[in-house]
């Protein structure tokens, strides 16, 4: 088992340096690739990492060691890295004065260990299905208001809880996108009937817009998948009371 960790370990780290930051990396440089597009492209690929978590680690405390080694790594180098003249050149980080991504790393890693010690160790493996589609719903949801919110948003909503320039067709795009990651996950990942998870979906997916709309100072990495597992986690508890999973 510590052998499995180790190399486990290992492949989340090399993926996190390749995916995450090296590719992305190479987008903004050679390709000139918009940085909002540069910026989902790294969005997605932490998303995705969460199946890393769930499938290649022996249980659930070595997947959250996994991702503190991952912090205690990655976060000193970002601070060096935001200490020289080329780091805005070679990353995205939308504050002048860097700090984006060690704030997104450390929120990335903490909603997915929370996630996992709840439905993981606390609920047992049957529950593990849930994590990957609450940060599902966050991952794609949130892509798609940003870039659709950017490239057609003429809506903007006003309130004084809203934070920037969301747009109504940003928020009707997360919504949508949302429940597809939601209907999709479930079924395919989590085996739950269709019609089941597509009510879960529709269900779940506004509840994930309208909190990603009120979320400030990119705390939607924590409120989006937190609120997505607040909802789904009692919907499919009751279909296994009805015996209907």
């Amino acid at each position: 088992m510590l052998w499995r960790d180790l190399l486990a370990a290992a492949v989340l780290i090399a993926y996190y340096l390749v995916v995450c930051a090296i590719i992305p990396m190479l987008f903004k440089i050679w390709f000139r690739v918009p940085d909002e597009l540069v910026r989902k492209t790294q969005h997605m690929a932490y998303t995705m990492s969460v199946f890393l978590l769930l499938h290649l680690f022996s249980s659930w405390y070595a997947a959250l060691l996994a991702a503190a080694l991952l912090i205690i790594l990655a976060y000193p180098v970002l601070i060096l890295l935001e200490r020289t003249r080329w780091y805005g050149r070679m990353l995205v980080d939308r504050r002048p004065e860097g700090g984006e991504l060690r704030l997104q790393l450390l929120y990335v890693q903490a909603s997915f260990a929370v996630l996992i010690f709840i439905f993981w160790g606390v609920l047992g493996t049957d529950w593990r299905y849930l994590v990957a589609a609450s940060v599902m719903a966050w991952g794609y949801g949130d892509a798609a208001a940003a870039l659709v919110g950017k490239a057609f948003g003429k809506k903007r909503v006003l309130h004084r809880l809203v934070e920037g320039a969301k747009t109504l067709e940003g928020t009707s795009a997360m919504i949508l996108a949302a429940a597809v990651a939601l209907f999709v996950t479930l079924t395919w990942y989590g085996n739950v009937p269709w019609y089941l998870s597509l009510l879960v979906a529709l269900m779940v997916a506004p509840v994930c817009g309208v909190v990603e709309l009120f979320s400030r100072r990119g705390v939607d990495t924590l409120t989006v998948p937190f609120a997505a597992a607040a909802v789904m986690f009692p919907m499919i508890y009751i279909f296994g009371l009805l015996r209907w999973i």
